[in-house]
């Protein structure tokens, strides 16, 4: 198996979700193999606090009418998480099993919280996730390995999420350009270019 494809991500980020599902759709296509690690970049510690909901609703409207995407009828500040770090320590202990179950629990988390209106930072809600995949429920503290993750991306210079690594060569939000109009009002289109030289990276 060729080495991993990393991504450092936040959660609530919804230029992750989108990201992501472009480059897992790529993955599944590969004829050879290759992990998806999504690590933990907590926007609520690089930032001091969490992402706001109805910022992120307003990014999610925009983001969905000009990419013509249903990524985001769920999107609800009644629904928000407080704060991502137990939803992380899941999808950490879902990592330390196996590539695989971390991958499903960290886009199933997304769908949920995206598309279904579900908070994901309920322990109700991730009791019933851990149930699903026979994982331990996950505690409030961060745990060692969302620690790590962050030091890690600290030491690497992530600029933010989805920030993608495969070997040493990095890909900042390849899926997407990202901009702002003359108004100042936000942009957002598939950078078909620059995910066609990502994707060639991933299969060489």
């Amino acid at each position: 198996m060729s080495a991993p494809l990393e991504v450092f991500a936040d959660i609530t980020c919804p230029f992750t979700h989108v990201g992501l599902k472009q480059v897992v759709g790529h993955v599944a296509e590969m004829d050879e193999p290759i992990d998806v690690i999504v690590r933990a970049w907590p926007l609520e510690w690089v930032n001091g606090v969490a992402l706001d909901a109805e910022v992120v609703a307003t990014k999610s409207c925009v983001i969905a009418d000009q990419l013509d995407v249903d990524y985001f009828s769920g999107v609800s500040a009644d629904h928000w998480p407080a704060s991502t770090i137990p939803a992380l320590n899941l999808v950490a202990s879902a990592y330390a099993r196996d590539a695989a179950t971390g991958l499903a629990v960290s886009l199933e988390l997304r769908e949920a919280l995206f598309e279904g209106g579900v908070n994901v930072g309920d322990m109700d809600v991730l009791t019933e996730i851990c149930a699903a995949y026979d994982l331990p429920v996950p505690g409030l503290d961060a745990c060692d390995a969302v620690r790590v993750d962050y030091e890690a991306g600290l030491a690497r210079g992530v600029k933010g999420s989805p920030h993608f690594w495969v070997g040493q060569d990095d890909f900042f939000c390849p899926a997407l350009d990202i901009g702002h109009d003359d108004e100042g009002h936000l942009t957002a289109r598939f950078d078909q270019a620059k995910l066609a030289d990502f994707f060639t990276r991933i299969d060489t």
